[in-house]
């Protein structure tokens, strides 16, 4: 399970890794949380030809737990390979598991979301993970605002 979208896009979603859905289907994002993520994107009127969807673990953890660290380690390879291929100029972190593997571990997701960091010329945003807004309304706005600061950037920079 690699990642779904245009693989030209200018903005990459990661994730944390696939869910039982994601599984069945074999494309990330394709579950109940896809399905909100998805809603976002078309909210905002992001071009389908301007996003890929992916995760840090390319395969479902045992009984859908977050990944290890051991597990991300021996996929964020793959992840790196990904984001050379695609050259993407946004990068948004899907939830706690994707900022510690990108940003870092030092960060907490309900500090620093919404915020911009550059690393190695990329514009890195973290949010909420789409189901954490299943378990929790109140995340909903934040995340709908994170998401529309990330098409602002993108009509920025394109």
């Amino acid at each position: 399970m690699i990642g779904r979208g245009c693989r030209e896009a200018r903005v990459l979603f990661i994730g944390e890794g696939p869910g039982e859905s994601e599984d069945l289907q074999g494309l990330p994002f394709v579950g109940r949380a896809g399905k909100l993520l998805d809603l976002a994107l078309l909210g905002l009127e992001f071009p389908d030809a301007s996003y890929y969807i992916a995760n840090i673990v390319k395969c479902r953890p045992p009984g859908n737990r977050a990944p290890t660290d051991d597990e991300a380690a021996a996929c964020l390879p793959y992840l790196r390979r990904q984001t050379r291929l695609i050259a993407p100029k946004i990068l948004v972190c899907l939830g706690a598991v994707a900022l510690k593997h990108i940003i870092g571990p030092e960060h907490k997701i309900t500090q620093i979301r919404g915020e911009w960091f550059e690393r190695k010329g990329l514009l890195i945003m973290p949010t909420f993970h789409p189901a954490a807004l299943l378990r929790d309304d109140g995340k909903k706005a934040f995340m709908w605002m994170d998401i529309k600061k990330a098409r602002a950037k993108y009509d920025e920079i394109t």
